[in-house]
């Protein structure tokens, strides 16, 4: 019989005698629970002690409220913490799911079967959360599902479900150098998190710090991504860990194509769709479909979205992500009453997403006073001539010597005084540390995860309106969706077709994720997720579980 031990942390004597007699009565499990009833007792026996998970009342005699959860973090470690409230504590419970607890019980509701699988289930979540999905981004990305899901009153058996992918892919990729007789041998990955929705739907990341973590978290976001867009597809997203800019163009085609054959038998155009992501573009996606397409003796142009236009690529794919992001920014700016000719706009990152978002909100009046890349910003407070930054792109392939204003980091120019601020870079850049001197109005998250829990609490106390990314920068997959049906049609549409109906179909998801968040009373994020996760959730319900 396998042995459990658990702290229980419990200051109501007759309430800890009870929940320590229904772990005695769950069969298959041998429970062995040290109890202590104060918090200095708890962090005491942690540090005498190894436990496989801590369930803890969060309101003791010596330490109530949030602080107790914080300290009793930091005293667990890697251990586990299933947090116990009284039914009136229910915002006590959600901020501890944000801050780390990997759920929390009411405990006038618990039997023996509820409180003995949450424990086993935190356990088994650790394990794995410390393991090979160890990813700051990961993390991130359960929390917020968590905290919709706590919030939604989710049935346990899905919500369960939906903490992890329903496929991944590791493979060891082998591919030549140019010096024909070295061959390096890289990590790629393939995660598909939902099935039940359709084919699944992500982008093909090439990044040193790509790892199965982080590629599990960008498949979970665009899960809720396409749930929210009412696409008919789950998440999922791919990558290899390389540096792609230390690669010759016939290597990288070596890479994509190797790449490409090890995956092959996972996607395809009603299995699994992959798109460009960071660190690749329209002609990886062309050598990707060609190698596909090699495999079965004929061209299936519907395998990957993202391609050339002469290769069955749509119109308008490129910069869709920056011009749905300017959809939903123009429709946020009505919400507040803001008057978009003479508002200011800051743009982190320049590349695909920032720079074409930094270009239509310009044509949209916004005076974008900074820019940056990844190694530095420029900061004019008059306004950036944008064309002269793509003419000093194009020759110098960084903004570094640019001379239309003045030299600012990443950091500082997040915390620049502006109307508009999109991060489109890379994720955690606005944390705790710095969500206090963010100076904006609106966030437009053009990035995905740029924004920890612990930031948004702060940026949504300051009233800051934040457009979460899987709202904001939804429009490349939506486009993506009309690439796919064109491929499946045999029929181009025009740029004007793909741009109305990409806004049409922005501006209502924008649309209901504002009136959820006004009903409930919820922040932008979370309405968001909650508007996704109850699309999955509702199909999911429908087919069912078989056998």
């Amino acid at each position: 019989m396998p042995r459990m031990t658990v702290l229980l942390v419990e200051s109501d004597a007759a309430e800890s005698e009870r929940l320590q007699g229904r772990l005695q009565w769950v069969r298959g499990v041998d429970f062995v629970v040290t109890a202590r009833d104060t918090l200095a007792g708890a962090l005491e026996a942690l540090r005498a002690a190894r436990f496989d998970v801590v369930m803890a009342d969060l309101s003791l005699a010596d330490s109530p409220g949030s602080e107790t959860f914080r300290r009793l973090r930091d005293g667990a470690g890697e251990t586990p913490i299933v947090a116990l409230i009284d039914p009136h504590e229910t915002a006590l419970g959600l901020l501890a799911v944000e801050e780390g607890a990997l759920s929390y019980l009411i405990k006038s509701r618990v039997d023996a079967n509820t409180l003995a699988r949450s424990a086993q289930r935190a356990v088994k979540n650790a394990r794995i959360k410390f393991g090979e999905w160890d990813s700051p981004m990961f993390h991130l990305a359960q929390h917020q599902f968590l905290k919709a899901a706590q919030l939604m009153g989710l049935d346990e058996n899905i919500r369960e479900r939906l903490m992890w992918p329903q496929r991944t892919l590791v493979v060891a990729i082998p591919f030549r150098r140019d010096n024909y007789s070295e061959v390096e041998t890289v990590f790629g990955y393939r995660v598909q998190h939902v099935l039940a929705m359709g084919p699944t739907k992500g982008g093909i990341r090439y990044h040193e710090d790509v790892d199965l973590g982080e590629t599990t978290a960008l498949a979970m976001w665009m899960t809720w991504k396409c749930a929210l867009m009412r696409l008919p597809y789950g998440g999922a997203k791919g990558g290899v860990a390389i540096d792609p800019t230390t690669l010759s163009r016939a290597e990288l085609q070596r890479l994509t194509r190797r790449y490409a054959l090890e995956i092959a038998p996972i996607v395809g155009p009603d299995k699994d769709i992959p798109a460009p992501d960071m660190g690749t573009n329209e002609q990886v996606m062309a050598w990707f479909m060609d190698t596909y397409s090699q495999q079965l003796g004929y061209t299936v142009p519907g395998v990957v979205t993202g391609k050339p236009v002469s290769l069955g690529g749509s119109l308008g794919r490129r910069e869709a992500t920056g011009r749905g992001l300017v959809h939903v920014v123009r429709r946020a700016a009505h919400h507040l009453g803001m008057d978009l000719a003479g508002s200011t706009a800051v743009v982190q990152g320049y590349g695909n997403v920032g720079s074409n978002a930094a270009r239509l909100l310009a044509e949209s009046g916004v005076k974008v006073t900074a820019v940056s890349d990844v190694r530095t910003g420029v900061y004019n407070a008059n306004g950036i001539d944008l064309a002269a930054i793509d003419r000093h792109l194009a020759e110098h392939a960084t903004l570094e010597g640019f001379a239309g204003g003045d030299a600012v980091t990443n950091a500082e120019l997040l915390e620049l005084p502006c109307d508009i601020l999109a991060p489109c870079a890379i994720q955690n850049q606005i944390t705790a540390a710095n969500a206090a001197k963010i100076r904006c109005r609106l966030l437009a998250e053009g990035a995905n995860g740029p924004t920890t829990l612990e930031a948004d609490e702060i940026l949504v106390d300051r009233g800051i309106l934040i457009l979460p990314d899987v709202l904001a920068n939804a429009g490349g997959v939506t486009v993506s969706y009309f690439e796919w049906v064109q491929n499946t049609q045999n029929r181009p549409w025009t740029l004007a077709e793909v741009n109305e109906r990409m806004g049409e179909i922005m501006t209502n998801a924008f649309d209901r994720t504002l009136q959820r968040s006004l009903q409930s009373k919820l922040d932008m994020r979370t309405a968001a997720m909650v508007e996704g996760v109850e699309r999955v959730a509702n199909a999911m319900l429908l087919r069912g579980l078989w056998p």
